[in-house]
């Protein structure tokens, strides 16, 4: 079955509402111009009428590409050797939305995905139109664009002008975490999938920069990654904050406006970070619409369990068995995998203790 042949199934298979039904057509025409689209990385390459940026971007990624697949361990398939200009500048648009006083986010279930914590439309008034329902219905939501994303290895992935600008370290990031999503995956699992996702670009950048790098490149990276870390800590900062707020045994009227103290005093922090960046405004678009829960919902999905992972991979050694125990317990029952991702956490908090007692 050819991957056209595959997305009319899919649409014909999902759903019986008429709602769902547009849902599942937008996605799988948006999946359909995006493979449409795309052209072998070599054929680009061989276009003498491309721009140089352009040329030295897909020979940069081309060599990530390879070094994903030859030090990494990550799948040497076809994905990520197309290239495809969407002459847009997101690829889709995510809708993640949580009740007006919890962290908990909604779960939209899919054929493919399984349960996953937001709603992707490739259309961005249509995901307008969708929040604003949601918002109507009295949900907390974030809307946000979306440079990349994972078929779970059901087709193959390219490149995008959507991130091809990204810096060297930026490019290799993304490309190793969309590549490990085809390696593991747990279905009705955000948390765990994005995580592990994390862990393995967080590590596979590091080794990269390491052999490949040069100390410019390094350096720019670093600020990056600094940057990124410390508007990580001030997110869980707050979203801890309002996970205390609402399991306080008040009145809702009470909660609501603490609920704003603490999302002004996000917004405050937010701007004295960026004076100690220099002024960078790279995080700005985050505070584009109002801060709302869902902002700070996805924090957990993609950050909590890096720890555990990191742990693991200490415990296995080599990637390998690293990809091979992740597998083990993406096939596990729920309340199994999640007892053991909270001992390998324990682990690495203890492991984190040791290190700075030896210094």
């Amino acid at each position: 079955m050819n991957w056209r042949t595959a997305l009319v199934a899919l649409v014909a298979l999902s759903g019986t509402g008429c709602a769902q039904l547009d849902y599942y057509y937008q996605a799988a025409q948006g999946q359909i111009a995006l493979l449409s689209g795309a052209r072998p990385i070599d054929d680009w390459l061989a276009d003498p009428e491309i721009g140089e940026k352009l040329r030295e971007r897909l020979t940069k990624v081309r060599e990530i590409r390879h070094y994903a697949a030859r030090e990494l361990g990550l799948p040497d398939n076809n994905s990520y050797k197309t290239y495809a200009d969407l002459k847009r500048p997101y690829v889709l648009w995510n809708v993640v939305a949580t009740p007006e006083l919890s962290m908990q986010p909604a779960q939209w279930c899919f054929p493919i995905a399984g349960c996953v914590n937001y709603r992707g439309y490739y259309n961005k008034n249509e995901a307008q139109e969708y929040a604003a329902a949601l918002r109507r219905a009295g949900y907390d939501v974030q809307m946000a664009g979306v440079a990349a994303y994972s078929t779970l290895g059901w087709f193959n992935d390219p490149v995008l002008s959507t991130f091809i600008q990204y810096s060297d370290g930026e490019l290799a990031r993304l490309v190793f975490h969309e590549l490990a999503h085809q390696v593991a995956y747990a279905k009705d699992d955000s948390q765990f999938n994005e995580s592990f996702a994390t862990a393995v670009e967080e590590v596979g950048v590091e080794r990269w920069m390491a052999k490949q790098g040069d100390d410019k490149m390094r350096q720019t990276y670093l600020e990056f990654e600094g940057r990124k870390k410390d508007f990580l800590t001030l997110l869980v900062k707050y979203r801890q904050r309002l996970l205390v707020n609402y399991a306080r045994q008040v009145s809702d009227g009470d909660k609501r406006k603490e609920k704003g103290k603490i999302f002004h005093a996000l917004k405050d922090e937010y701007q004295e970070l960026k004076v100690a960046w220099g002024g960078y405004t790279g995080y700005d678009r985050w505070f584009a619409e109002p801060l709302t829960n869902a902002h700070l919902a996805s924090v957990a999905t993609y950050n909590d369990y890096v720890p555990a992972f990191r742990a693991l991979l200490a415990e296995q050694k080599t990637l390998g068995k690293f990809y091979r125990a992740t597998r083990i317990m993406a096939a596990q029952e729920p309340a199994m995998r999640k007892q053991q991702l909270a001992q390998l956490t324990r682990n690495a908090a203890l492991a984190s203790v040791d290190e700075k007692l030896t210094r």
